[in-house]
């Protein structure tokens, strides 16, 4: 039995990888330790219906300030992924288990406890199940929309890269609200940094949700202080709106243990503001930019913004 807490055996394949250092984090980067009344009620809800989330399998930083706030983004599909990339504090290898029929239901009842008005669901790779998981997806959309109908949904799926691509509709056609798949880095960097998957393949993945459904909010973000230059990180935000990509988000990687990816420098806040000013210039919707930006940090603030800023763009029209 594997016991994740240990390095070793949460990431068997990274274990003989040489140590990188992880240089001391700036001062906007520094957040305050999670605790009080309102996180231990969020993380008693969380064990009670015996759910994990990404918030803790990942090692958000924003952990403490979001579950203090009563805001989790489940992970479904279980707690081992079957992809191995360097960035992703994840625990990797071969699923223990198949999928488990009662998670959306225990998904939803934790979002109706929470009483969230919006909800991220997001997932392990399941490379080992032939639909990777999109009916998983659709039943626990679906689930929460049954418990909690005025609750709006955010998905944030992986690329489905192995599966027949009919799977992808039914994701769709289960109509979340919002449909995130996260690019996470410059295509230069997919090889070492994102292995398991293809760059132009998740752009694609994207583009197809539009264009099964054009009323549907797409969003996807990557990570930056991994490698790349000022040039490439322009380049992707052009791909996306080629893509019709309504919300970029674009947020510092961090280095989980010595074991993963370099942190290659910490980007600074100015550098993220001109970020969002060149994504906005180039059509974005909405544009999340900052050291400490994830792919759910606020993210029903944001969705209210967004929802804004289409129906300002439609009402110029």
């Amino acid at each position: 039995m594997r016991d994740l807490k240990i390095p070793e055996q949460r990431h068997p394949e990274k274990a003989r990888r040489p140590d990188n250092a992880q240089p001391k984090k700036p001062s906007w980067i520094r957040v305050k330790a999670p605790g009080g009344k309102a996180y231990a009620e969020t993380h008693k809800i969380m064990r009670d219906n015996g759910l994990v989330t990404v918030c803790e399998e990942a090692g958000c930083p924003n952990v403490g300030e979001c579950w203090s706030q009563g805001h989790a983004t489940m992970m479904i599909m279980g707690e081992v992924c079957t992809r191995a990339c360097t960035f992703c504090n994840i625990a990797t290898g071969k699923p223990p288990e198949d999928l488990d029929a009662f998670e959306p239901g225990r998904v939803a009842h934790a979002v109706q406890k929470l009483g969230l008005n919006h909800v991220v669901v997001t997932s392990v790779d399941r490379d080992d199940i032939t639909d990777g998981g999109a009916d998983h997806f659709a039943q626990t959309i679906r689930a929460i929309r049954h418990r909690s109908p005025q609750t709006t949904i955010e998905i944030l799926t992986p690329d489905f890269i192995k599966c027949d691509p009919s799977v992808l509709e039914v994701v769709v056609e289960a109509r979340p609200d919002v449909f995130n798949h996260n690019l996470e880095t410059v295509p230069g960097l997919y090889p070492e940094v994102r292995p398991g998957a293809r760059y132009f393949h998740s752009l694609r993945l994207l583009q197809r949700v539009k264009e099964m459904d054009p009323t549907m909010f797409t969003k996807s973000g990557i990570m930056v202080g991994l490698g790349e230059d000022t040039q490439s990180v322009r380049q992707v935000m052009d791909d996306m709106r080629m893509a019709d990509i309504d919300f970029l988000t674009i947020g510092q990687y961090l280095q989980p243990t010595p074991k993963h990816h370099a942190v290659d420098r910490f980007v600074t806040p100015e550098e993220f503001a001109s970020y969002e000013k060149a994504a906005f210039g180039k059509g974005f919707l909405m544009v999340s930019s900052t050291p400490l930006t994830r792919s759910s940090y606020h993210a029903g603030d944001d969705f209210a913004r967004l929802r804004a800023a289409r129906q300002e763009k439609l009402g110029s029209v």
